[in-house]
């Protein structure tokens, strides 16, 4: 039988296309991807991947074992999330992701402060918009912003948000409203229509350039509450308009099979906690004037 480890180098490069891609992905260097790939198609006598202009392609024997091995991958990982579901050990390694604003303006020094409280735990960070992987262990915790998280996720809704129209104190709203608004956004969404004449001059993908937007005076902004007012800017005001309660909000979630880890539910707990103490933020209590 086969090292199973030389198929997870096999199943990288298919993932990535690439034998540097996937150096980088694994943690090794390029040399030791080419001769475990090597290693696995020597045992087996046949050629699992081929070079091509696009980068590295499977060949028909590789196709046909794809899916055994991505099913060796799964067991491989649920195994090792039920026995990490077990350990008992405030110290190891816990993966955390979350979005720039959160980590940036709020959650940065509770982290170090749990770090401090537990010093023989390990937090590797990873600052991102989607959720990670948390089948594969790309994150064991997530804290983020959504309507509905995925299902295989256990977690905890810690508020609610509400959005509100920002803009320059500067900016002065003529005969037409200038909007900056997602990337996503082909037409006028349909919260404009509460905003005189509105037209779109600039379109963003990340919440942090919608606040820059608006801070520079390009335009008025539907944001989340908590972005602009926990940045606290004299300049950056909350427009008086009237803006129902969405349905998305905060949550601290976890793989199911990593609920009873020791750290785990401790870092769990204290980003609970943090997170609850901005409670009034998050419901945009601290700028609300309609």
């Amino acid at each position: 039988m086969h090292n199973w480890d030389d198929f997870r180098y096999f199943l990288s490069v298919v993932k990535t296309g690439s034998f540097s891609q996937s150096a980088i992905e694994l943690g090794v260097n390029h040399s030791t991807v080419s001769r475990r790939i090597q290693a696995l198609e020597s045992s087996h006598g046949v050629k699992l991947l081929e070079r091509t202009q696009k980068g590295y392609q499977m060949t028909d024997a590789g196709a046909s074992v794809l899916d055994l091995v991505e099913a060796m991958q799964q067991a491989n990982l649920g195994a090792s999330r039920v026995l990490l579901g077990q350990d008992a050990r405030l110290s190891g390694e816990i993966n955390l992701t979350m979005p720039h604003e959160l980590f940036d303006y709020l959650l940065a020094k509770p982290l170090q402060n749990f770090n401090r409280i537990y010093p023989d735990i390990r937090l590797n960070l990873q600052v991102s918009r989607g959720v990670r992987n948390m089948a594969n262990r790309e994150a064991d915790i997530a804290v983020r912003i959504t309507a509905s998280p995925p299902e295989y996720l256990v977690g905890t809704c810690v508020s609610h948000i509400q959005h509100g129209f920002y803009k320059h104190k500067d900016l002065e709203v003529g005969s037409s409203t200038p909007l900056i608004v997602w990337e996503r956004d082909d037409s006028l969404p349909a919260w404009a229509n509460d905003l005189k004449s509105p037209e779109i001059i600039m379109r963003v993908d990340h919440l942090n350039s919608m606040y820059q937007a608006v801070k520079a005076g390009f335009g008025v902004a539907r944001m989340p509450c908590f972005m602009p007012d926990m940045v606290g800017d004299a300049d950056i005001e909350r427009m008086p308009i009237a803006v129902p309660r969405s349905n998305w909000g905060i949550w601290i979630l976890n793989h199911v099979d990593l609920r009873h880890t020791a750290r785990i539910r401790a870092c769990r707990k204290h980003l609970q906690q943090t997170l609850e103490s901005h409670i009034p933020l998050f419901l945009g209590k601290l700028s609300e004037s309609c």
